[in-house]
């Protein structure tokens, strides 16, 4: 078991673990008191709750440098202290790489109330203030206040926000826009975010929202790289296309825009087509080229009681991250049997991969409550697990989606192919080979000759939230999108 994830990486595309609040908390006040007892903490965890921490490696019993925190799970006043934000306020910056996410989610959504139509909003301009100052302070990277061009979809958000059509979703983004540029500080780097719900919108919000990367025009204060929302981020061809034109419009630069960030994206497949996507920009144009990629699988589905087992890379097949609900019975909260033996032992499934995290663990450390043992709340409760059982299983869900994604890749590597990916219905065309002609070519025109006259084979390779095709919507996420279930 290679517990050094950041050394396994090689040249993949980087997938970054979208890292919930509710784990980041657990690690961030252990730092100043004892938020879970010492008594609590398993004992093969050799650094107590620091052990779930993977940006530190040092003291986790894994260790990643890469992940993405979104401004919408943070408290962003930075003149206050914060112990449950600690995981990256007193991070090592030499060995770990963050990736903000501004909370246009949250906005979408209806959370962050303002009329962001308005630059001269107090609500709107407080919180574009506060994410600004908390990126600067505390990010690598981060992502531009983008206004989702879905909001006027969203009820709730298009009420709050004022937003109510595209063309103002473009507007309200462009405020966000001026406002970062203008006040940056330089520390951390951003990423202009592209959004559109189909390839004309898609196409229009780039055409609008490009210069803003452009050197010539805002010389020393452009932005640094590239976030695809929308369509653009499940759509191979909508993102051939825009690579394309990033690289001809003189906006995929060594140097000035390295990175390419893809949100939410979880599909197998997707992690090599992305890799091999940045291979192919490294090898003919920009060799700092960096493909990034996030999802919260690995901390949703334990929020959903399900617990990551096993990983299916046949060949010529759906790839799939195998997940069952984990163990969950009061009996077993004075039992010291290893957890993986506990799980297969109990019927969940036939065999368990272990991680880092439960390869030591007993199957009391997640069954904590027995029968008539009482809760933090004074109450008995129906399940055996404590708050910290669900961080503990989220840590070993992180390092699964991880080893999973390096693991895809290294199949890839070696000839094994998900169905996806190869079409060999007449002669056979590889995904790889299609993105390596269009990327040798210093033509554009036939660039994008080669992306139409496979426009059909695009429409098979199913979007990461299920979308495919020019004229569908991108789906909003579902679980069941994102796996299959046993």
């Amino acid at each position: 078991m290679n517990i050094n994830l950041t050394e396994a990486q090689k040249d993949y595309a980087h997938f970054l673990p979208a890292t919930s609040g509710f784990y980041a908390t657990f690690i961030g006040k252990q730092m100043s008191t004892d938020y879970v007892d010492p008594s609590r903490i398993p004992s093969n965890f050799n650094h107590g709750v620091e052990s779930l921490n993977y940006l530190n490696p040092n003291e986790g019993q894994f260790q990643y440098k890469w992940c993405l925190y979104s401004a919408g799970h943070a408290d962003l006043d930075l003149s206050k202290e914060s112990p449950k934000e600690d995981m990256f306020r007193k991070r090592d910056r030499t060995t770990s790489w963050v990736l903000g996410d501004s909370g246009g989610f949250q906005i979408g959504k209806g959370k962050w109330e303002g009329d962001w139509k308005d630059p001269n909003c107090p609500k709107a301009q407080k919180k574009r203030e506060l994410v600004l100052n908390w990126m600067d302070e505390l990010m690598d990277y981060g992502m531009i206040l983008d206004i989702p061009a879905w909001v006027a979809r969203s009820p709730e958000g298009a009420q709050a926000s004022g937003v109510n059509s595209y063309d103002e979703a473009l507007k309200a983004t462009d405020i966000n826009n001026e406002y970062f540029m203008k006040h940056r500080t330089g520390a951390c780097k951003f990423l202009n975010v592209l959004q559109g719900e189909n390839h004309s919108d898609a196409d229009a919000w780039y055409e609008h929202m490009k210069h803003y990367c452009d050197p010539k025009q805002h010389p020393g204060n452009h932005l640094n790289g590239w976030s695809m929302g929308g369509q653009n981020m499940c759509d191979v061809h909508l993102v051939l296309k825009r690579l394309v034109a990033l690289r001809f419009d003189g906006l995929l630069e060594k140097g000035v825009h390295d990175v390419m960030h893809f949100l939410g994206t979880s599909k197998l497949e997707w992690a090599t087509l992305l890799t091999d996507i940045q291979r192919a920009v490294r090898k003919y144009h920009n060799e700092n080229f960096m493909v990034t990629f996030d999802c919260a699988s690995p901390f949703l589905a334990t929020a959903n009681g399900q617990i990551y087992c096993e990983l299916e890379t046949e060949d010529r097949t759906k790839w799939v991250y195998r997940m069952v609900p984990s163990i969950d019975d009061k009996k077993l909260s004075t039992d010291t049997t290893k957890f993986s033996n506990a799980f297969v032992r109990e019927g969940k499934h036939a065999s368990f991969l272990d991680s880092p995290i439960t390869d030591g663990l007993q199957a009391k450390d997640i069954c904590i409550y027995g029968p008539g043992d009482l809760n933090k709340i004074g109450k008995e409760g129906k399940t055996s697990w404590d708050s910290f059982s669900y961080a503990i299983m989220m840590g070993h869900n992180v390092w699964m989606h991880v080893n999973a994604v390096q693991e895809a890749n290294r199949q890839y590597d070696k000839g094994i192919l998900p169905d996806m990916l190869v079409n060999e219905s007449f002669d056979r065309v590889m995904f790889r080979d299609i993105v390596e002609a269009i990327f040798a070519t210093d033509d554009r025109t036939v660039a994008d000759a080669i992306i139409e006259e496979y426009s059909k084979y695009w429409m098979s390779i199913i979007g990461t939230r299920g979308a495919t095709g020019k004229k569908t919507m991108n789906a909003s996420t579902q679980f069941g999108n994102l796996f299959e279930e046993v």
